[in-house]
């Protein structure tokens, strides 16, 4: 049997699965370990495509303290990808709970929380990110659980809206007459036909919980060096743009395509999902 991968969605893929093989196999082949500082003297801002006096070769050149750019921001990679897509899934498991719990009991369940996602999508997400993450010690966990907190609302809406819809089709009064619990219709039933609009909102999430993180870690109050992230590594190189701009450069433009690659991926899902019939969605449940 051919598989048949539509361009839209194998062009983000591949971005994708090269940046994530980048991550896991440059660092180990480095010649030093990235977090640790180099010959700050002989190697210091080396231009790319350069090699030092011990003969290394760096394509992307050095930072001030003679640090390997293109190993640290493949490094950068791995913190950065761990955190946005773990923070979406995260973010979106609780969003699908809560959003589904809403709709299936409703009365005062419902409005309780509906009112605390709405109360909190009232507020602008990067303000309750600072305040978070203000509030305590920076560090990966403090920045996962800061976009968990503050990304399950949107889901929850869209799962809700779903599952309001679904539970007034035949199919889900026929197998309440066949005598399946509640529970049951809610769990292999209702929601398995209510996750299209929540995937194609976790995969767009992924790239604005990285460009979020990365926010954070600009501003010192996300992944802490001597860890390298991309937002800490472009607040590096920002005093030293105008005599060394490959220092910002490079993690930003991994930066941008990592988010665009995760973007293009949710809207070819949501193209994709959007073209399945309803009755299609509801023979797979």
């Amino acid at each position: 049997m051919t598989l048949h991968i539509r361009r839209d969605v194998a062009v983000p893929l591949i971005l994708l699965a090269m940046l994530m093989a980048g991550a896991l196999a440059i660092p180990m082949l480095a010649s030093s370990d990235p977090r640790t500082m180099g010959d700050v003297v002989g190697q210091r801002f080396l231009p790319p495509m350069t090699t030092d006096s011990q003969g290394v070769f760096h394509s992307l050149g050095t930072d001030r303290f003679g640090r390997d750019i293109l190993a640290r921001t493949m490094l950068a990679a791995r913190i950065s990808l761990v955190i946005g897509v773990l923070g979406s899934l995260l973010a979106g498991g609780v969003g699908i709970a809560l959003g589904a719990l809403a709709a299936w009991h409703g009365g005062l369940i419902d409005r309780f929380l509906m009112g605390i996602a709405d109360a909190l999508l009232a507020i602008p997400r990067l303000i309750l990110l600072l305040v978070c993450a203000a509030l305590w010690r920076p560090s990966t966990f403090t920045v996962v659980a800061v976009l968990v907190a503050t990304g399950w609302m949107a889901v929850a809406r869209l799962v809700r809206a779903e599952v309001l819809g679904i539970r007034a089709r035949p199919f889900v009064e026929a197998a309440a007459a066949l005598g399946a619990t509640r529970p049951r219709i809610l769990w292999r039933h209702v929601l398995p036909n209510a996750l299209g609009p929540a995937i194609v909102a976790i995969t767009l999430g992924v790239g604005g919980a990285i460009l979020l993180e990365s926010g954070l870690s600009f501003l010192g109050l996300g992944v802490q060096p001597p860890q390298p992230s991309w937002g800490n590594m472009i607040a590096d190189g920002r005093d030293a743009i105008v005599i060394a701009p490959w220092v910002a450069l490079a993690p930003g433009l991994a930066l941008i395509v990592t988010v665009v690659a995760s973007t293009l991926l949710g809207d070819a899902l949501r193209d994709r999902l959007a073209g399945e019939a309803p009755d299609t969605l509801r023979d797979r449940a």
